[in-house]
């Protein structure tokens, strides 16, 4: 009982190491995170360290006595004397840990180390510290302790490290009588106080680890609560309005001294302390938020000085400023104030750091909300006609999807969008684009279409370069390949398109191909030439191209129709490569007459 005391008061230490690297970050990152070459060897100083400290500081025992207190830290010890220790929990957490690798080197350094202090045991002890380190990391490897944060498991490898250990005292130690003393009567209160060690030490490991997840889990809660209620006013973007609103609710709900939000310009909103002289439309008055907005990343400021207030009895002391930011352009600033720099806590930065990212992709949002609200244009309301009523809509669903699984995809689509915008635009202004944008109208349309059923056509496109810059009226290809698209492949799974452009003698020839379900020949007559009203569609866009080329060049322009019904149908159109007098003529709208 004498010597289960003075283990239990060992392991203490071993409480104490494993409380204080609880609080390392670093630590507790080379323990669950993947282990490279330097994690490893910061592992092996650490483990090593303490498995030696445990020897230095293990209890004497001679002739079946113990001597706790005539030295607390041993230098060497007697020929007759052995030592009680907690060496083996610090081997057992590294290999448990570490794997294989730190295990064994841990091991060699602690049973090396153990060998020089000498007494009738050394070796014995020295060997099954080094066995112990290749046992407890493969076994630890095996069995998935690491990933699976099994202290049973844990406690299990350490209790079969120590009863080797006894066996090899028991194998190695002479004389044998005395190591068979020394075995009875340290060999119980070892194996269970270095079990209770390791137990202990995986405790306090995973009480810390569930709190921090619980902080975050609660960070994370909060963030989304406090994105819930400001959604609806960040959609309307960054104005004086909507900020003052957000400022107030960030307030509120994370109590901080201030908060204060700005574009790139001005302060948009600040609530709380700091209102008498942090007035809204003045120009930004920190350095420290102009910093943000150039550099484009979290500043923290735990000083006034830091702060660089002009204002000289400002009571704000400590910062956090985080940037706003949409399509990874910083286009405001997010501050968090406190009258002391204690209050900025690591949870109070991580929190505001996760609603800078939510604040973002809301921004973000709302700048696809913007782009929507072009449909309301007058100029895009005339061509309208010309496009699947849905597409802009289910354009806008797939981006806004995209934002929350793949950010960097959703940017790329909404850039498509945009050009397909652009070319709408164009086309509302101008009678004759470049052949290259028609091209490029075309590509961002199948980009947002082929998100959205990938693999559902083929589209292959056949260009001759050096046509580029030819002019050609706007939407003369890309409502034929919607056609295709939204006609031809109705009752099919898949499909193909074939886009041609070439110089043929004088003329540039448009043709596109799809292998569809085809059309009747009664269909095909009346294309083109009037606008029908039937259940697949009306023919609208077909109608208005054939308008527009022949009001454009006249007799010179040709538009052939060329369906068979289950095989497909080929569209040619023939303009002259001359130029028109409408080349550089720009108007409000094409349709207007």
């Amino acid at each position: 009982m004498e010597l289960f005391l003075f283990m239990l008061e060992r392991v203490g230490l071993i409480i104490v190491f494993a409380f204080l690297m609880s609080r390392w970050r670093l630590f507790r990152d080379m323990l669950f995170q993947e282990q490279g070459l330097k994690e490893k060897i910061w592992l092996v100083l650490i483990f090593s360290a303490l498995s030696v400290v445990s020897s230095y500081t293990g209890i004497k025992i001679e002739s079946g006595t113990i001597h706790p207190l005539n030295q607390m830290i041993h230098s060497t010890i007697n020929a007759e004397e052995a030592i009680a220790n907690t060496r083996l929990i610090g081997v057992a957490i590294a290999g448990i840990f570490g794997g294989p690798f730190v295990g064994v080197c841990v091991g060699i350094i602690a049973g090396v180390h153990r060998i020089t202090l000498g007494g009738f045991t050394a070796i014995a002890c020295g060997v099954s510290t080094i066995l112990a380190g290749f046992i407890t990391g493969g076994l630890s490897q095996q069995l998935k302790i690491r990933q699976t944060f099994s202290y049973k498991k844990a406690v299990m490898i350490g209790i079969c490290a120590e009863t080797l250990q006894m066996i090899v005292i028991l194998a190695i130690a002479r004389p044998f009588e005395q190591a068979l003393q020394l075995v009875s009567l340290i060999a119980m209160p070892m194996i269970m106080m270095n079990a209770f060690g390791i137990f202990i030490f995986f405790m306090i490991i995973k009480t810390f680890i569930d709190e921090e997840e619980r902080t975050k889990a609660l960070q994370t809660h909060q963030a989304f609560s406090i994105a819930q209620l400001t959604i609806e006013h960040f959609r309307k973007g960054l104005n004086e309005e909507s900020c003052q609103t957000v400022a107030e609710i960030i307030k509120r709900e994370i109590k901080v001294d201030a908060v204060a939000i700005t574009d790139t310009n001005g302060i948009l909103a600040h609530v709380g302390v700091g209102e008498d002289h942090h007035l809204i439309h003045r120009e930004i008055m920190t350095s420290l938020t102009k910093r943000v907005l150039v550099e484009g990343h979290i500043i923290t400021a735990t000083s006034a000085k830091e702060i660089h207030c002009p204002h000289h009895d400002c009571p704000l002391n400590a910062a956090i400023v985080l940037p706003l930011k949409v399509q990874q352009h910083t286009v405001g600033t997010l501050k968090l104030y406190f009258m002391n720099a204690t209050s900025l806590t690591g949870v109070k930065k991580e929190l505001a750091e996760g609603l800078s990212r939510l604040f973002s992709s809301q921004l973000e949002y709302a700048e696809i909300e913007r782009q929507r609200k072009l449909l309301k244009d007058a100029e895009i309301k005339a061509l309208q006609a010309q496009v699947h009523p849905h597409f802009f809509f289910n354009s806008l669903n797939t981006i806004s999807s995209l934002i929350r699984t793949d950010a960097n995809e959703a940017r790329a689509l909404l850039l498509k969008l945009s050009t397909f915008f652009r070319s709408n635009l164009q086309g509302a202004r101008q009678m004759l684009i470049p052949l290259k944008n028609e091209i490029d109208h075309i590509e961002a349309y199948l980009a947002i279409e082929q998100t959205r059923f990938p693999n559902r056509y083929n589209v292959q496109f056949q260009v001759d370069a050096s046509l580029f810059d030819v002019h050609i009226p706007p939407f003369t290809l890309q409502p034929l390949v919607e056609n295709a698209i939204y006609h031809a492949f109705k009752n099919r799974k898949e499909g193909k398109i074939f886009v041609q452009v070439q110089q043929v003698d004088n003329k540039l020839l448009l043709l596109t191909e799809d292998n569809g379900c085809g059309m009747r020949k009664e269909q095909v007559k009346q294309l083109g030439k009037s606008i029908m009203q039937s259940e697949q569609g009306t023919g609208t866009a077909l109608w208005n191209i054939y308008q527009r080329i022949h009001e454009i060049y006249g007799k010179e322009a040709d538009f052939q129709i060329l369906s068979t019904l289950d095989v497909g149908t080929k569209i040619k159109i023939q303009l002259p490569l001359k130029a028109t007098r409408w080349e550089q003529t720009h108007v409000k709208c094409i349709y207007c007459r």
